[in-house]
């Protein structure tokens, strides 16, 4: 009898560790897609990084096999860290590149709200120094909070320093 369980728990190992690979699940995602993703770093560059998290939400669900419309992708991004300048006009010159990814992202419906208490606060911006496809909300936290109760999903990119 022992040497049956064993035989049978011996096959059961075999076969596990015997496939030849992981399963691929094609995962079937609600409509609409409802995120909100917190940005708050410590330096204005790491957005960059940051922005690959919300491109590769737009794009998964954008292509095969899911084709979503940006009509069924609500993207809502709270931004309340030192990467606030990034959106203020005057800084384009020295984040052009990061602004255009942004503006990018905004075609496709992706909203950007910048905390405007951080925004005085920190950095003396009013709602006139941030580009037209920006928000001025009263609180970041207030607003992330506000949007989980709404049903989306909070995402918070990690951005690490490779040393």
């Amino acid at each position: 009898m022992y040497a049956r369980v064993i035989f049978t728990l011996l096959l059961i190992l075999c076969v596990s560790f015997g496939a030849e690979g992981a399963k691929f699940i094609q995962t079937q995602y609600t409509k609409p897609f409802k995120a909100v993703v917190e940005f708050y770093f410590d330096n204005p560059e790491k957005i960059g990084p940051a922005l690959g998290w919300v491109s590769n939400l737009v794009y998964v669900l954008s292509n095969p096999p899911y084709n979503y419309s940006p009509e069924d992708i609500d993207i809502v991004v709270v931004s309340h860290g030192r990467e606030l300048p990034v959106f203020a006009k005057e800084n384009r010159k020295k984040y052009e590149s990061i602004v255009e990814r942004i503006e990018s992202l905004s075609f496709y419906g992706v909203k950007f709200t910048v905390c405007s208490m951080a925004a005085r606060q920190f950095y003396g911006y009013s709602e006139k120094d941030f580009y037209p496809f920006v928000t001025l909300v009263p609180s970041a936290l207030t607003e992330l909070v506000h949007w989980q109760q709404m049903g989306y999903g909070l995402l918070i990119p990690q951005v690490l320093e490779v040393k």
